[in-house]
């Protein structure tokens, strides 16, 4: 089996070998993220962010964890964010407390936490969205095809 080339890696990250698999990893020394492809050689950017979804009778699938069929509307549906979006700002209660609780994503059970992520790897209005916030913001109400969101940059 040939062996991953440890040369040229970016900073912090190392090669490791999986006796489970039988095979190289890749291996993030300062944030523990091991993954089976390379990592990214720093040109592309990556951020990591969190999201509160609530989903509509418009939604691709409207259907989550917590509910079979999904009927309220778009309308609906952005009261509910706004109502968290409030929550959230007056400090009444945190992104990733009402996430475990009301999100309408399977990542409710990490909090909303969807972990990094480069473009292209989200539909459109979120990646936008989340790109342009710094870290530690939290954007206004987001439309997808998924429903409405509301997206914290954590890194």
């Amino acid at each position: 089996m040939a062996s991953i080339q440890g040369s040229n890696l970016p900073k912090n990250w190392e090669v490791r070998h999986s006796r489970t698999y039988d095979k190289d990893y890749y291996f993030n020394t300062v944030t523990l993220e091991s993954r089976w492809d390379a990592p990214p050689d720093g040109n592309e950017e990556r951020i990591r962010a969190s999201h509160l979804l609530v989903k509509h009778n418009e939604s691709r699938r409207p259907s989550s964890w917590k509910e079979d069929k999904i009927t309220r509307s778009k309308d609906e549906a952005l009261k509910i964010i706004q109502g968290y979006e409030k929550q959230i700002q007056s400090g009444e209660s945190t992104l990733s407390t009402l996430a475990t609780t009301e999100s309408d994503c399977s990542s409710a059970k990490r909090g909303g936490d969807l972990g990094f992520f480069e473009r292209g790897q989200m539909q459109k209005p979120f990646e936008d969205a989340a790109f342009a916030l710094e870290v530690g913001a939290l954007s206004k109400p987001i439309f997808t095809d998924s429903g409405v969101h509301l997206i914290l940059r954590t890194a």
